[in-house]
C-alpha cells in the first residue's frame, strides 16, 4: 500500500485539473456570497445555487467585471478551475465575470473576445502607426452609401494630392463578412496602399454583426498596413474596433485620422520657409562679418613687403662689395705665390748658372757625387740645351 505525502496528493490533483481541457475553460453561474476585496486589488468570494457552492479569486490586471460583484448578485463567471494546495481547497481562477441573463450570442461574442485576446489579436504593442503622408488610401465601404462620400469630402478637403482606391464591400447582412474579407485581398493585390479604412455609418448590434466576426477579424489583424475601423459607434467596441491599428468614431474623423491637413502642410512649409530665410541671412550676414575681420587680420598680421624689399637689396650690395674686396684679396694673394713660385723654379735657377744631373741609367737626379762611380754616364741639363757625360773620377763630400 501506497502512503503520500499531502503536497504529493494536491500536486497531482493540480496537474490533472490542468490537463482537462473542459475543466481550463468553464462558464458558471451563481450567487455571489462572502465577497472580500484586499488592498492588493484581488477579489475572492463564493460562488453558490441551491445545491453547492465553490470558491472563486479574481486577480488584479488578470481580469474584468470585478465592478459586478457584490454579495448577493447573480453573476456569470468564466475561469478555469484549480486547487489552492496551501489549504487544499477547490476554486475557479475568473478572468471574466458577467451580469446574469446575458443571451447566448453575447455570451459567444465574449468567448470569442477571450480567445483572440490571448492570441494577441488586440496586443497593443503590435498596433502599427498610421504614415502621416499617405500616397493612396484603400476604403473598404459600401459604394452606395453615404460613407463613401463623406470619406471623398474630407480627403479631397484635408489632402487631395492623395489617391482614394474603393473596395467595394457590403456591411451587414450575409454576404458582409465574406465580401470584407474580399475586399481586403483585392487591396492587398492592387499594392501601393498606405493605410485602409474600413467604415460603415453605424446601426444596431445586428447591422454590426459582421464586424464581430472571427473572419474578418483574423483578415484586419494580417492587413499588410495599418487598418484604421470607423464603424460609427461609439458606446461599443466590436471586435473589428478591438483588432484595427486605430479606432476612428465615425467616418469622417478616419478620414481625418488618415491624412493630414495641407492647410497646416502649407502653414508649416512658410514657417520653415522664413527660419531658413532667417538662418540664410543671419548666415550671410555671419560670413561677410567673419570675412571682414580676417581681412582686417590678414591686412595686421601681413609682413611689409617693401621694407623687405629695401632690405633685400641692401644684403644684396653689401654681398656685391664683399666678393669684389675678396676677389681682389685672393688676386693679390695669387700674384704674390705666382712671384714666390717663380723664384722657386728650376728654370729661373738654371738661367743664373746652375745645372741639373740626371742619371742617364735610370734618370733621377743625382746631387750626392758619391752616388756616381767612373764610367757612369749622366744627363746634364742647362739654361740652354743639355749634354751627356761619362764619370772619369768623383770627389764625394767628406762625411759630417
Amino acid at each position: 500500500m501506497a502512503i503520500y505525502h499531502v503536497s504529493q496528493l494536491t500536486s497531482y490533483i493540480r496537474e490533472m485539473l490542468g490537463n482537462d481541457f473542459f475543466l481550463n475553460d468553464v462558464w458558471i453561474e451563481g450567487e455571489v456570497q462572502n465577497l472580500a476585496r484586499p488592498s492588493s486589488g484581488n477579489c475572492y468570494y463564493t460562488l453558490r445555487d441551491s445545491r453547492a457552492t465553490i470558491r472563486c479569486a479574481m486577480f488584479r490586471n488578470k481580469s474584468r467585471g470585478s465592478e459586478l460583484l457584490s454579495n448577493g448578485t447573480a453573476v456569470i463567471a468564466h475561469g478555469q478551475v484549480a486547487i489552492y494546495e496551501q489549504r487544499g481547497d477547490l476554486q475557479i481562477i475568473v478572468d471574466q465575470v458577467q451580469a446574469e441573463g446575458m443571451g447566448e450570442h453575447e455570451l459567444k461574442l465574449e468567448q470569442l473576445k477571450l480567445k483572440l485576446e490571448a492570441e494577441g489579436l488586440f496586443d497593443h504593442s503590435r498596433k502599427r502607426p498610421v504614415p502621416p503622408y499617405p500616397r493612396r488610401i484603400g476604403v473598404i465601404t459600401s459604394p452606395t452609401g453615404s460613407v463613401w462620400h463623406d470619406i471623398r469630402t474630407v480627403v479631397e478637403r484635408r489632402y487631395p494630392v492623395s489617391e482614394l482606391v474603393l473596395a467595394p464591400s457590403a456591411v451587414q447582412g450575409d454576404q458582409a463578412t465574406s465580401t470584407i474579407q474580399d475586399a481586403f485581398r483585392a487591396l492587398d493585390r492592387i499594392g501601393g496602399v498606405d493605410v485602409v479604412i474600413l467604415a460603415r455609418g453605424g446601426g444596431s448590434h445586428e447591422d454590426l454583426a459582421a464586424f464581430n466576426e472571427e473572419g474578418v477579424a483574423r483578415i484586419v489583424f494580417s492587413s499588410k498596413v495599418p487598418v484604421i475601423s470607423a464603424i460609427g459607434h461609439e458606446t461599443d467596441q466590436t471586435i473589428v474596433d478591438l483588432t484595427a491599428d486605430l479606432r476612428a468614431p465615425t467616418p469622417s474623423v478616419a478620414a481625418e485620422l488618415a491624412v493630414p491637413d495641407i492647410r497646416d502642410i502649407a502653414a508649416s512649409v512658410g514657417i520653415y520657409q522664413q527660419q531658413m530665410t532667417s538662418y540664410i541671412v543671419g548666415g550671410f550676414g555671419d560670413a561677410s562679418n567673419r570675412v571682414s575681420d580676417l581681412q582686417t587680420r590678414c591686412e595686421r598680421e601681413c609682413p611689409d613687403v617693401d621694407s623687405f624689399r629695401q632690405r633685400i637689396d641692401q644684403l644684396l650690395e653689401n654681398a656685391t662689395k664683399y666678393m669684389v674686396r675678396d676677389i681682389e684679396i685672393r688676386s693679390e694673394r695669387a700674384r704674390s705665390m705666382e712671384l714666390r713660385l717663380k723664384a722657386l723654379s728650376p728654370s729661373d735657377t738654371l738661367r743664373r748658372g746652375y745645372a741639373i744631373v740626371r742619371s742617364s741609367d735610370t734618370g733621377n737626379i743625382v746631387s750626392d757625387a758619391s752616388k756616381l762611380v767612373p764610367s757612369d754616364r749622366f744627363h746634364v741639363t742647362l739654361k740652354r740645351g743639355s749634354v751627356e757625360g761619362e764619370v772619369v773620377d768623383s770627389h764625394p763630400a767628406p762625411t759630417e
